[in-house]
């Protein structure tokens, strides 16, 4: 079954404190963007990609891409992450399955990816996440503690996400329909009752937010390298 990705990079970057979007920070020497979208390119499991761009980063996009030898397509985001994405999933042509990933996201990897596809042919909806490692409190206005979770039921969401085409297709239809917005793709399926699973994904999965974030971007690198 044909599987293509929709890989979201129209974010601002705004807490990383720089002008530009931080998809264009160098991570051993590359921009983050390119390592997120190579682990995609060079998937042989994944036949469609699909970039979404805001239209500020649309020309140096389309520059770098000039210079690289990828086949993807590239779309303009919208005013939120779920109109991105609503966007992205309308320029796919021949996927049956759909996974969705954040650009700042460059360490995932191809045994995941693999494993997603495989997961998703099997359950139609699920996610990668990692258990949370600290204890969690709910807090209220006032900043008084209201409740604390037990730990054992918390994870920590990261992408990619996977979904059957038709089925988030069919959940940003209806969110989009009802004026509702979800913080990921999978809370749009939960909202229309479909069951959402979970991969057991890897702590070195991080998505890259503030300064702090490429300095431990760059060990991982070194790790995996053997360094």
């Amino acid at each position: 079954m044909t599987t293509g990705v929709v890989i979201v990079a129209a974010g601002s970057g705004k807490r990383m404190g720089g002008q530009r979007n931080k998809l264009w920070l160098p991570l051993a020497g590359e921009p983050i963007l390119a390592h997120t979208v190579r682990v995609f390119a060079s998937h042989p499991e994944i036949q469609e990609i699909v970039l979404v761009v805001s239209e500020q980063d649309h020309a140096d996009v389309r520059a770098w891409l000039a210079e690289q030898n990828i086949q993807l397509t590239v779309v303009l985001g919208g005013a939120e992450r779920q109109d991105s994405v609503r966007n992205g999933l309308d320029a796919l042509t021949n996927s049956a399955y759909v996974l969705v990933h954040d650009a700042a996201r460059p360490f995932v990897t191809p045994a995941q990816i693999s494993q997603m596809i495989k997961q998703v042919q099997r359950d139609q909806a699920t996610i990668l996440a990692v258990p949370v490692k600290d204890t969690i409190k709910v807090v209220g206005e006032t900043g008084v503690v209201e409740s604390t979770p037990a730990r054992e039921s918390l994870w920590a969401v990261q992408t990619p996400q996977a979904f059957r085409m038709s089925l988030l297709k069919e959940a940003h239809r209806a969110a989009w329909q009802a004026g509702s917005m979800g913080t990921d793709d999978a809370m749009l399926v939960e909202w229309l009752g479909y069951p959402v699973t979970v991969v057991l994904g890897s702590y070195e999965n991080i998505k890259i937010t503030t300064p702090d974030d490429l300095l431990l971007g760059e060990e991982i690198l070194r790790k995996r390298k053997g360094e």
